[in-house]
């Protein structure tokens, strides 16, 4: 299973996506893809994502049954700790002055 949402993007990237996957809800796509066909979305997303977020979660076999990656301006970013992968929350794009996990 592959999900995909879309914050603040523009239409011609969510029309592209919707040529392979199933948009459920505004911005919220889903299918079910192999790993070089999910790879080549997410690169799709990465050059249509423009000023937007977007974040991309897949099932595979680890301790919580899945990954993901994220993109663009928005304050979480992936970080892993001892083998389990977390959400960072950045602070206010003001006060940005420590790296996450720190």
């Amino acid at each position: 299973m592959l999900v995909i949402v879309l914050e603040s993007a523009p239409p011609r990237l969510r029309g592209r996506l919707a040529l392979w996957l199933l948009e459920i809800h505004a911005g919220v796509y889903v299918g079910d893809y192999s790993v070089k066909v999910r790879d080549m979305i997410w690169d799709t997303v990465l050059t249509g994502l423009d000023e937007g977020n977007a974040v991309m979660a897949w099932s595979t076999n680890t301790e919580a049954g899945f990954d993901f990656v994220t993109a663009g301006p928005n304050r979480r970013a992936p970080w892993e700790k001892d083998g389990v992968k977390l959400v960072s929350f950045f602070p206010e794009p003001q006060y940005r002055e420590m790296e996450p996990g720190l």
